[in-house]
């Protein structure tokens, strides 16, 4: 019997630092949601409701809380952490995911469309998303939250090169 393949190498690049302050800021509005939505239930919910409701009168805060500690002080930090990124002279590919793990990986022989988008959050970080689409609903490698500009020449270079082979093939 033949000893496995060897795994594909982890990709090269993270992405921008700037994205931890994104996802925290994410974290932020999160955390203000679930706190908010806490408080009113501690300030309608009469204790007097009996049941369960005196537990959780403590129960509901002290969630919230940690939810706010893990949204804020732990997973932008980990996802910065595993999720990687890089464009070879093949194909592009990306490994994300912190409990699960997933590689998705495009030949640049099939891309079809390049991407960049920024949203409202995206742009006050000065970052940006590239989309690699193909003609597959599985295809499409999406690397999030890098800087604008690297953004923009990494989808210039992709869509250049998609085009060269498309080129070469006709």
């Amino acid at each position: 019997m033949s000893a496995p393949p060897a795994p594909v190498r982890e990709p090269a690049w993270q992405l921008s630092r700037s994205a931890i302050g994104l996802w925290v800021t994410e974290g932020v509005l999160s955390a203000v949601g679930v706190g908010l939505a806490a408080t009113l239930f501690i300030l309608f919910v009469p204790a007097s409701a009996g049941g369960p409701v005196p537990l959780l009168r403590w129960l509901v805060p002290i969630a919230a809380a940690l939810f706010a500690i893990v949204v804020v002080g732990v997973r932008p930090w980990f996802r910065y952490r595993v999720h990687r990124w890089e464009v070879t002279e093949d194909a592009v590919y990306t490994l994300t995911g912190w409990l699960t793990r997933t590689w998705t990986l495009v030949p640049i022989a099939r891309i079809q469309t390049v991407d960049v988008t920024r949203d409202v959050l995206q742009q006050a970080f000065g970052l940006a998303s590239v989309a690699v689409l193909t003609a597959s609903s599985q295809g499409t490698v999406r690397v999030p939250h890098l800087e604008h500009d690297i953004a923009q020449r990494v989808a210039d270079d992709l869509a250049h090169r998609a085009e060269q082979v498309r080129d070469q093939a006709t």
